[in-house]
């Protein structure tokens, strides 16, 4: 929902960064890496309920995948490099769910199991969408930076991260917080299916 207003400031803050790196040989394959191994990290963290450390290691993850697309597009954009992007980011949102049951299997469990079935909502028909726009040659106007048709919607990467961070915040209510994204998931994975019976109608 909110992606649209944060992704351009964050490519604009971002960017001398991007260029420092770019500059000095860094790929944005490296990057990608690199905010993967720290969201796996945040994700043993909060197994082991280290709740304020794993806000740091979220917190790289999430500098770093703004990073690897900055420097992405100073060296030239590859659909390897967006295949990589974006598989590595559900992964990520995968493991973090999982690693709240691990803290507390008997409270967190059922719930976090509830938001990685509504993530699989969402990351489908986001994916879906995506693979038949581009094969219509559609494009994004509100994300004309992204790798891939980028179809925004209610939970989008924002949402998610925040919702991520209020559990490591508020370890007592993860299970409410996990049950109340997994509704707006629901909704916002039946608007996606909406939209693209619309846009692809007569297909």
């Amino acid at each position: 929902m909110f992606d649209h207003r944060i992704v351009p400031l964050q490519n604009r803050i971002l960017m001398p960064v991007a260029r420092r790196l770019a500059g000095q040989g860094v790929q944005a394959d490296t990057l990608s890496w690199t905010g993967f191994s720290f969201g796996v990290l945040a994700a043993l963290l909060i197994s082991a309920q280290w709740y304020g450390v794993a806000i740091a290691a979220i917190a790289a993850n999430r500098l770093l995948d703004g990073l690897d697309g900055s420097v992405a597009r100073i060296a030239g954009p590859t659909d390897r490099g967006a295949f990589l992007d974006i598989s590595l980011d559900f992964v990520v949102y995968a493991l973090v769910p999982l690693g709240f049951a691990f803290a507390d299997p008997a409270a967190n469990a059922l719930a976090c199991a509830v938001l990685i079935a509504s993530f699989v909502g969402t990351g489908s028909s986001f994916l879906a969408f995506s693979l038949l726009a581009e094969r219509r040659g559609l494009r994004s106007a509100a994300f004309p930076s992204k790798g891939i048709y980028y179809v925004g919607a209610l939970a989008e990467g924002a949402e998610t991260i925040a919702v991520f961070l209020a559990m490591c915040l508020f370890p007592g209510h993860v299970a409410g917080i996990a049950y109340g994204f997994a509704a707006i998931c629901a909704v916002t994975t039946a608007l996606r299916w909406r939209h693209a019976h619309a846009a692809l109608a007569g297909s």
